[in-house]
C-alpha cells in the first residue's frame, strides 16, 4: 500500500471499530457504568492497572474492585481508612492483589486531596508533545504515600523504557473525543494530540506488518516510533488508530 492507501485503510477500521460495539468486548464498558467525572476516571483507572491478561477476567474483576467500594469509587476513596482494609481481603488479578489494591486506594485518597486530583497531575507533567513525562511524573506523586515496594510494579515508567500500554491506554479513555460514544472526553486540558498509542502484542504486530514500525521490542523507544508514524496520519488525534491497529489484531488476527 501507498502512504495514502494505508491511512484510506486505518481510517476506516478506526471508523468501523471506533463504536457502541466495541463496548461489551472491552474493559472500558466498566467506566462507562457512571455518569460522575470522578467516578469514571478513578474506575477507568483501577480497571486500566489490571488491563492485562484474558479481557472476560479483567472485566470480571474490576467489576469486583467496583462492588467492594459500593458501586461509588469516588465516595468510597475520599472517606476511605486503613481500618477498612479488610474489604480487600481475598482480591486478586495475577500479580495484582489485597495490598495492591489498599495501596492503589491510599495514593487515589491523596492524590485527589493534595494534588487536585487525577487530571490535574497529568496535565501538569505534560509536555507540549508528549504524555510520557507526565506518567513518570505521576508515578514518582504516586507512590508518595508509605506502601510497600511490590505496588510499584504495577505503575510503569517511560523513563525506564516502559511503553506503559496501561496509563496510554487510560489516558486515552479519558481525553479523546466523546463524539463516537467510547472514549469519554473528561479531560480538555489535555490534547489528543500529545497521547500515544497503547502498545500492546496486538497493536504492535499489526504495526510490524502494515510497516509503521521496525523495532521489535515492545517499549518506549517503539512507541515513539509508533507516535511519530500515526501523527503523520492524524497530527489532531493519532491515537484513533489504536483502535484500528486493536482491531485488526484482537478481532480480525490480521
Amino acid at each position: 500500500m501507498t502512504k495514502a492507501q494505508l491511512k484510506e485503510f486505518l481510517d476506516q477500521k478506526a471508523l468501523a471499530y471506533e463504536t457502541n460495539a466495541f463496548i461489551p468486548h472491552d474493559p472500558i464498558q466498566i467506566p462507562h457504568q457512571f455518569s460522575q467525572k470522578e467516578d469514571i476516571e478513578i474506575s477507568g483507572f483501577l480497571t486500566a492497572i489490571i488491563a492485562w491478561g484474558n479481557r472476560k477476567s479483567i472485566i470480571t474483576n474490576a467489576n469486583k474492585m467496583m462492588h467492594i467500594m459500593g458501586q461509588s469509587p469516588y465516595d468510597f476513596i475520599m472517606d476511605y481508612s486503613p481500618s477498612q482494609a479488610h474489604l480487600f481481603d481475598g482480591f486478586v488479578h495475577r500479580t495484582f492483589n489485597s495490598c495492591d489494591l489498599e495501596t492503589f486506594v491510599r495514593a487515589l485518597q491523596h492524590i485527589y486531596k493534595h494534588h487536585g486530583g487525577l487530571e490535574q497531575l497529568f496535565a501538569k507533567g505534560m509536555t507540549p508533545t508528549s504524555m510520557q513525562m507526565a506518567i513518570a511524573q505521576f508515578k514518582s506523586v504516586f507512590f508518595e504515600i508509605p506502601h510497600q515496594q511490590r505496588s510499584q510494579k504495577h505503575i510503569s515508567d517511560p523513563s525506564r523504557n516502559s511503553a506503559a500500554k496501561r496509563i496510554n491506554m487510560f489516558l486515552r479513555w479519558m481525553v479523546r473525543d466523546a463524539s463516537a460514544g467510547v472514549d469519554f472526553g473528561l479531560w480538555p486540558s489535555i490534547s489528543p494530540a500529545v497521547l500515544s498509542c497503547p502498545l500492546d502484542v496486538h497493536t504492535g504486530n499489526v504495526a510490524r506488518k502494515l510497516g509503521l514500525l521496525s523495532r521489535k521490542q515492545n517499549d518506549a523507544k517503539t512507541v515513539a516510533q509508533l507516535d511519530a508514524a500515526l501523527r503523520k496520519m492524524d497530527a489532531t488525534d493519532p491515537v484513533k488508530y489504536d483502535f484500528a491497529l486493536f482491531g485488526l489484531g484482537a478481532f480480525e488476527k490480521f
